[in-house]
This record gives C-alpha cells, sequence and structure tokens, in this order.
C-alpha cells in the first residue's frame, strides 16, 4: 500500500487495550514510522530535561501541590516538607511541545502516533486516520497482569489510575470526553476480537479510505 507523506494513523486507548502492540504491528506492515520513543525524546530535548522524567508526567496531569509550587517562590513554600520540588515545565509546556513534535512528523513522513491526544492535535489533517481502541475492565486487568506479572489488585489499581488520569488529560486540554467514540474515525473493543485481527480491521478501513 502506498502512502502519502503526510499519511498518519493516531492511536487512543485505554490501558491494556493492545494500544502499542496494535501499533506496533501496523507500522511493520506499513513500513511506517512509529512514534512513540521518538516523541518522548525529542521532547526531553525542548525542554532540558531526562526522557525518564517525563514518562511519568505523560497523559497526565500534575498535583494540585506540584502546579502550586510553580506559581509560587520555593521559600514561601518551605511549610510543605512533604511536597516534591517543582518541575522546570508545566503540563501545558509538556503537551506544546509534543504536539509541535507530533505536526512536525505528520508533515515529514507517515507515521504510527501512540496516544498524547494525537487524534486532537491532527484533527484538521486530511489524510489523518485517529483509532480508538478500548475494552472491558476484566480484559484490561488481566492482560495488564499477564504482561507486567501482577497480582489482581494491583493491575487494577493501574488501570482504574490509567483511566482516570488519562480523562483528566484529554478533558484539559482537547475539552473533549476522551472515551466519546464520536471524536475519533474507528473504534474498536478489543476484547471481542484478536488483536492480530484488530490490526487487519484498521489496515482494511484505511484502503477503503485511500
Amino acid at each position: 500500500m502506498k502512502l502519502s507523506k503526510s499519511f498518519v494513523i493516531t492511536i487512543s486507548r485505554q490501558l491494556g487495550a493492545g494500544g502499542a502492540f496494535v501499533g506496533q504491528e501496523l507500522a511493520s506492515k506499513l513500513n511506517i514510522f512509529f512514534a512513540d520513543r521518538a516523541i518522548l525524546r525529542d521532547a526531553a530535548k525542548r525542554l532540558s530535561t531526562f526522557e525518564e522524567n517525563l514518562e511519568s508526567r505523560e497523559e497526565r496531569l500534575l498535583s494540585f501541590w506540584h502546579s502550586f509550587l510553580k506559581t509560587v517562590p520555593h521559600e514561601d513554600v518551605i511549610t510543605v516538607p512533604s511536597v516534591t520540588p517543582a518541575l522546570e515545565y508545566t503540563d501545558q509546556e509538556l503537551f506544546d511541545s509534543e504536539a509541535e513534535i507530533i505536526k512536525k512528523i505528520a508533515r515529514e513522513h507517515p507515521a504510527i502516533i501512540l496516544g498524547r491526544c494525537g487524534h486532537y492535535i491532527l484533527r484538521d489533517e486530511p489524510n489523518h486516520v485517529s483509532v480508538f481502541l478500548h475494552a472491558n475492565k476484566d480484559f484490561r486487568v488481566e492482560r495488564i497482569q499477564q504482561l507486567y506479572n501482577l497480582p489482581n489488585d494491583a493491575a487494577t489499581e493501574m488501570v482504574e489510575k490509567s483511566d482516570k488520569d488519562r480523562a483528566a488529560y484529554c478533558k484539559r486540554f482537547t475539552h473533549q470526553e476522551w472515551t466519546n467514540t464520536a471524536n475519533y474515525d474507528l473504534s474498536i473493543d478489543t476484547s471481542k476480537i484478536p488483536l492480530e485481527k484488530v490490526v487487519e480491521l484498521v489496515l482494511q478501513y484505511i484502503t477503503f479510505r485511500s
């Protein structure tokens, strides 16, 4: 399948729904760039920080106290010793940096963009297909247990926290409900069909669109 230079698939996903697997498989079958770590790496360079500092910040908002510390002199908050010192960049700065990187990738070559509100950032691009992968909670918890060798309660907490964080992040920067399927071209429940078939389904959809 020959793709235009600006062709991009964005994959929004619930934790445990198989977004990374589907994205990597699509990139391999289409022979195009899978943009995940590259976005993280370039954002870290732009913000003059380390990649590991961004990993825990992506698609989630700072806590109230972290945000508060960004707005007041350090000496004014020494009465809150349990709060970690403020980081050198805000949620908005991180979002803006990653948005510019995503737009740059879309301009330069065909790519798969994983998460980071890519569906919204590239909403006006004519050669953009947005995909949302979701699944029921039990399926996702079981998959996280298997992937990370976690007990059920830890996997459940991980899924619930991720859902909450991503919903709040999307609402803040896109003013949309993250799980509203009307915001995407294609929405697939990955608990209903094998992930390999999900990849085939997306490929078929792309063929129909081209």
